[in-house]
Formats: structure tokens, sequence, C-alpha cells
């Protein structure tokens, strides 16, 4: 015996079952027709992502192209304005014009990938879950043949490959823009809050979080706006929480400058403290005598012996990069889970 039950008008589509496994009537599969159907919801905001990633990918293109011509033309690669290196003499205004004609695109590429997880998390992560909810949609889907973590699956299923595939592109396209433009010469360096967050995977993770963030609390709070505002406080509390933490998460290396030696790190070196060495060792804070009558008799009198630069090198980019995302997606991973558990516990 066969039953068969549609969706309704809302062109959601039908299920059927069987004893031999149910099928649609078109020949998709329970799950394959929810995934259809997940698609033909959101393609309006999925074919905007793709049309973004294309046209960022192109902008890029030729954002790269311009500005490896000035560079070559100029000899200012791995130049800055102030700098250590003895070719980059005289360049000082090659590398200021340059900042002056490049400096604007390269901050919008920047921000523009920035937003984009949050962009995300508001339009896609939060409407995902909350609007089935508050419209009661999710009712009627439910009363088809496939259960809820069957529903919960493909309604995230589809929309987290659809960022993985185009944050991951675009995040690879800005990345060989980022190999010519980035750090010294544009002065815009690797862990610069901008620079950090736009870099390898750092954004396509927390895309993923976005999503996960939006569709858990889509599912507690059933309600699309309140869900938004979530989604928005949240993918703002996360980066500047991490921001603080990101220094910390590879060993911190330290230079020290005797009292006659310049103290000044490579272009590329994040500064993440600095301040005084004494004789025995003991690093002192900057402000240590900044109240004092004579600054030079208060070092004297703690035995300063030269300053110190705690930093991160750019070696260390790559891999706090991936540490960073590391975490980012191990939450988002645990707040999927959350939401599963959620619905089982909701739907038995």
């Amino acid at each position: 015996m066969t039953t068969t039950a549609h969706l309704g008008a809302n062109g959601a589509g039908s299920a059927a079952s069987d004893r031999g496994g149910a099928r649609e009537p078109d020949g998709r599969g329970r799950l394959g027709g929810l995934t259809w159907l997940v698609w033909r919801q959101h393609r309006l905001f999925f074919g905007v992502l793709l049309a973004a990633v294309a046209g960022g990918a192109v902008w890029c293109a030729v954002l790269r192209g311009r500005a490896a011509g000035f560079i070559a033309a100029h000899h200012i690669d791995g130049c800055s304005l102030i700098s250590l290196v003895p070719r980059c003499d005289g360049t000082q205004e090659a590398v200021t014009t340059f900042r002056n004609t490049y400096g604007s695109d390269l901050q919008l590429a920047e921000m523009g990938l920035l937003l984009l997880p949050v962009l995300i998390g508001l339009f896609l992560g939060a409407p995902l879950i909350a609007r089935e909810l508050e419209a009661g949609t999710d009712k009627l889907v439910l009363t088809q043949s496939v259960g809820p973590l069957r529903w919960l699956a493909a309604k995230t299923a589809l929309p987290a490959l659809v960022v993985l595939t185009a944050t991951t592109a675009l995040s690879a396209v800005f990345a060989w823009l980022w190999q010519v433009i980035g750090d010294e010469v544009s002065g815009s360096y690797w862990y610069s809050t901008l620079g950090f967050a736009v870099l390898g995977p750092v954004p396509v993770a927390y895309s993923l979080l976005a999503l996960a963030v939006g569709v858990l609390a889509g599912l507690l709070l059933r309600r699309t706006v309140l869900t938004m505002g979530v989604t928005l406080g949240a993918m703002v509390l996360v980066p500047f929480a991490l921001k603080q933490l990101r220094p910390y998460l590879m060993p911190i290396e330290s230079a020290e400058f005797g009292p006659k030696e310049s103290a000044q790190l490579p272009d590329n070196a994040w500064l993440v403290g600095q301040g005084y060495y004494t004789r025995a060792g003991d690093h002192l804070s900057m402000e240590v005598c900044d109240s004092a009558r004579n600054y030079e008799s208060c070092l004297r009198g703690h035995h300063a012996a030269g300053q110190y630069m705690d930093y991160q090198p750019v070696s260390h980019h790559w891999p706090l990069a991936w540490i960073e995302s590391g975490i980012v997606l191990a939450l988002a991973a645990v707040l999927t889970v959350i939401a599963f558990r959620v619905m089982r516990r909701r739907h038995g």
C-alpha cells in the first residue's frame, strides 16, 4: 500500500512513502526534495552571493594586475614609508602615490570580506529556521514523511555548502591579490583588524559560524527579527573576544635592544608589547617612570639596561589564522550539535 501527502499551495513539493522507500512523484527522494525546496526558498540570496563572488574575483584580478604593474615600474616591492631595507631608500614618494591610488580599493575589498559573515548570518542564517517557525510552515513539512532531524539537516546542509564554496573562493582570490598589494607597500598589514579578518580561512570560518548562530537562534527564539538581532550581536561579540585573545594563540617572541641601538622591528612584525629590561632580566612597562620628575634617573634607579619589544613575526600569520579559524569552526560545530539536540528534544 502506498500513501502520498502533498505539501500544499506554497509549491513546496510532495512526499510519498511505501515499503520500498519514499520517493517524490518526479523521482526525487525525500531528502532530495527538501534540498530542492531549500534551494527554491533561498535561491535569491544564493544567486546574489555567487554573483558577488564572481564580480569580486574579476575586480580583484583587475586590481592585482594594475597594482603589480605600478609596483614593478617603481621598484617598491616590499617597501614601506619608513623601511629598514636599503634598496627602499628614496622610494617614499612612490609608496605614497601607490597608497593614494590603490589604498581605498584595498580597504573596500577588505570591508566587503569583513562584512560578508555578518550578512550571511543576518539574511541567510537568521531567517533560515526562524521564518519557518514564525509562519508555522514547519508544521506542514513535518506532517510529511520526513522527520524533524532530516528536515533540519536539509535546511542547513545546502546553505552551509553554498557558503563554504563561495567564501572559500572569494578568500582565495583576495589572498591572491594580497600577495601583491598587502603588508609593507600598502600599509595594511596582516595583523591589522581588517587584514587578519579577511585572509585565508578566517572569513570562511566566521561565515559558517554566522550561519550556525542564525540557525540555533532561530530555533530557540522563533522570531525572525529577534533572531537577526541576536545573530548580529554574536557576530560582533565573538570576533571582538577572539581579537583580544589572538596575540597569545602562539608563543610571543621578544627582541632586546641596547641603549645605543635603534629599537625597531621588521616592517611586517606585529608589536604586541614593549618596555625596558633590567640587568637582572626583568621587564618593566613603558609607563614605569612616566610620573617621575627625572625620567632618566628613574630608569637608572630601576637598573634599566635597554628596551625590549614583544612581537609576533610574519611567519606566525598563517598558524595564527588556522588556530583562530579552528576555534571558530569548533564553536560553529558545537552550536550545530545543540541545534539538533534541541530539535530532537522538541519533537521526540
